[in-house]
């Protein structure tokens, strides 16, 4: 059942697949697996469907992240946090002491802000609209030392598929190298969620000497969805 709110401009909730925009229908006949509680009132920008995780996929990062960070870890930082689904799974964690959310998009954080609020974790995140790489050291640099960066950056649209082997130094807007650089000023300990292609041989040249960096495939029905690449203390020696 659909909530009463009213989205706004450039919000929709499509409750009929006859209302649903051609380029975005495969994404909305998944949407149960992508927001479980789709019916509820799930708020979407059309861009936004194709960035956001799986609600299956976004639990188990967020279950695998919390079991791995050392207890001094008590901030988690969503770098794009788009409509929330990964947020929301790192709420519904409850391992964080304090939960930062940032989206440049304030049409998009306000379907976050929505749907944390579906799932009755909205109080539990602070929301940040603005771009994470002025963000993150503008507002958040003092408290490095306590955090774990998570990004799931764009990929530069869906034609990331047809690359048999992706070349993460030209993943746009944002490259690997730029990714590494900037998020690790802040703190060694980073996620990232790449394509599931992405070329190992460019993550590895990341590691520190004598480290292995952790790259976990997550899956669906048997089918990788996407990849993450674990830094800092998740590494191992």
């Amino acid at each position: 059942m659909a909530t009463a709110k009213e989205p706004p401009e450039g919000v929709h909730y499509y409750e009929s697949a006859e209302d649903v925009p051609w380029e975005i229908s495969k994404y909305w006949h998944q949407r149960h697996n992508i927001f479980s509680k789709y019916d509820d009132g799930i708020w979407m920008t059309h861009d936004a469907w194709f960035g956001v995780t799986p609600a299956p996929v976004a639990k188990r990062i967020a279950s695998d992240i919390a079991a791995a960070s050392p207890a001094s870890k008590t901030i988690l930082v969503d770098a794009f946090a788009g409509a929330g689904g990964n947020t929301i799974a790192f709420a519904l964690s409850g391992r964080w002491k304090q939960i930062f959310a940032i989206e440049k998009d304030p049409v998009v954080l306000a379907c976050a802000k929505h749907n944390a609020e579906v799932y009755g974790v909205a109080k539990k995140i602070f929301w940040i609209c603005g771009d994470a790489f002025t963000e993150i050291p503008k507002r958040l640099k003092q408290v490095g030392k306590s955090a774990v960066v998570f990004g799931s950056p764009p990929w530069g649209g869906p034609t990331y598929t047809d690359y048999e082997v992706f070349d993460l130094t030209v993943m746009g807007p944002y490259t690997l190298p730029f990714l590494y650089n900037s998020f690790f000023a802040i703190t060694p300990d980073v996620v990232l969620y790449l394509p599931r292609t992405s070329d190992l041989r460019q993550l590895a040249k990341h590691a520190k000497p004598g480290e292995k960096l952790k790259v976990t495939h997550y899956c669906m029905h048997g089918a990788s969805k996407a990849l993450c690449v674990y830094f800092g203390s998740f590494a191992a020696t």
